[in-house]
């Protein structure tokens, strides 16, 4: 009898200065790693040897770094661990540890492992597209995410930071809440903007929202 499939809760997790545990040193650990710390989590690894980057981002001091295996008691105030070894010993005792402790937990290419998975990601500067299968088909994941990243190319990093910059003028200068939603609603269709920003041209955020202040009374 096939067991039904786990049914994760999509989130986004804010780890700033939170405490992630990542038990294995070679290159998915480090993947994992230099996602973590972008995310401004407080980064340590447990692992007899790691790689040459994360040699690097130790010495730099964005992470610190345990050379030795993984015992128990090392997960003591975490909030999140991936663990990516080669040992299904380590993997389960992670696990249980992890689990015991209630922390999120990722053993990497072991769904049976985890309480949390990590999507394939396209990253456009604030804008965030994550593509799940829930463990289910990870190969079909990343390739959705290759078609998603050649849809949504290089310059929606620069419009999103230019939408953020005029909502926050919205905010600011229209004081009527009705106005406001119209206003809003109006500059998230203006495709213009992201195709003037892709051509090189600037866009003063000032202008747009005179624009959409004019379109609004009309």
């Amino acid at each position: 009898m096939a067991h039904e499939p786990k049914r994760f809760y999509p989130a986004f997790v804010d780890l700033t200065r939170r405490l992630a545990i990542v038990v294995g040193g070679g290159d998915v650990a480090e993947r994992k790693v230099m996602t973590l710390v972008k995310c401004g989590a407080d980064v340590a690894v447990i692992a007899p040897q790691v790689t040459t980057p994360i040699n690097e981002m130790e010495a730099a001091g964005k992470l610190t770094v345990e050379r030795r295996e993984f015992v128990s008691g090392d997960l003591k105030g975490a909030f999140v661990v991936i663990c990516a070894t080669d040992s299904a010993e380590v993997n389960e005792a992670v696990f249980r540890e992890a689990e015991g402790q209630g922390c999120l937990v990722n053993v990497v290419d072991k769904p049976e492992l985890c309480n949390f998975i990590v999507p394939s990601i396209v990253r456009r500067g604030g804008l965030q597209i994550a593509v799940s299968t829930g463990g289910a088909a990870p190969a079909l994941a990343k390739r959705l995410r290759r078609r998603l990243t050649e849809e949504f190319g290089p310059e929606w990093a620069e419009y999103i930071e230019l939408l953020r910059q005029v909502r926050e003028l919205v905010l600011d200068r229209v004081a009527d809440e009705g106005r406001r939603k119209r206003i809003l609603e109006a500059l998230a269709d203006r495709d213009d903007l992201r195709e003037a920003l892709a051509a090189g041209e600037y866009v003063d955020p000032d202008r747009v929202l005179m624009e959409l202040v004019v379109d609004a009374k009309e």
